[in-house]
């Protein structure tokens, strides 16, 4: 089975915890948002399944950008580390 990018997000904030990724995304002609950190994925639009199995980010969505923010996050201050990254560029990094 391979992991899909949602996953791979997870996986990127779990080996850098200093860092919090804000994902926003499509699935099904809906728009979403999700925070992702440390390993964990929570929608910001949406309630999120209280089961970490379940995944946030399903294989249906369409990343549109990805932030790159410091952690912790201040919502009243966010300090982006990068802005509106593409999932091609988001790729280099992983």
């Amino acid at each position: 089975m391979s992991t899909n990018q949602g996953q791979q997000l997870e996986t990127y904030s779990s080996q850098h915890p200093q860092e919090v990724l804000l994902v926003k995304l499509k699935i099904d002609d809906e728009l979403d948002e999700v925070m992702i950190f440390k390993g964990f994925s929570s929608s910001l639009m949406r309630s999120t399944a209280f089961d970490p199995d379940v995944p946030v980010i399903s294989d249906r969505a369409e990343i549109l950008t990805i932030d790159r923010l410091t952690a912790p996050y201040q919502p009243n201050q966010p300090n982006y580390l990068q802005q509106a990254i593409t999932w091609e560029e988001f790729e280099n990094y992983l």
